[in-house]
């Protein structure tokens, strides 16, 4: 009765273990490359689970969120110009009625800025949302920081 009980419970617990992982189809990685004294490009990197979207930066009024960068203000740097983004694929999507815009297994996004103190800290959010052929996920942010010295 005992070994009866105790396989139950280990049934138990692996079952709602299983039900209660949290998917994560897009992990965000970054880096940086100094290209001068005083000017930096940070690498914002998307690796995407496959059979995965992540949405452009370009938004579609109805669709999915769009992918977005909010960088904290500072006075140790300043940002030259917009994220740039690569071309991506833009299809129509059923779910959304509309032509989208979107990412596939990897996506590297680019912020040059300007360094304005010795040692620089650049905080960062991302705001994004993915989505498969079955489904779509809410709308997640992370927030990253990016050391830098000059």
């Amino acid at each position: 009765m005992r070994k009866i009980l105790f396989l139950w419970c280990i049934s138990i617990v692996y079952i709602s273990n299983a039900h209660s992982q949290i998917l994560e189809p897009v992990k965000w990685s970054y880096s940086v490359k100094k290209t001068s004294g005083t000017t930096a490009i940070i690498y914002i990197k998307a690796t995407i689970d496959k059979g995965w979207h992540l949405y452009s930066q370009t938004p579609s009024d109805g669709g999915p969120t769009a992918t977005q960068f909010t960088f904290f203000t500072s006075k140790s740097f300043s940002k030259i110009g917009k994220t740039i983004e690569p071309k991506p694929i833009t299809k129509f999507e059923p779910a959304f009625f509309m032509e989208i815009s979107y990412f596939e297994n990897s996506v590297i996004f680019q912020q040059k800025v300007m360094l304005l103190a010795k040692d620089v800290v650049i905080k960062c959010n991302v705001e994004f949302m993915a989505c498969n052929d079955k489904k779509c996920l809410p709308p997640s942010v992370k927030e990253f920081s990016v050391p830098i010295r000059r």
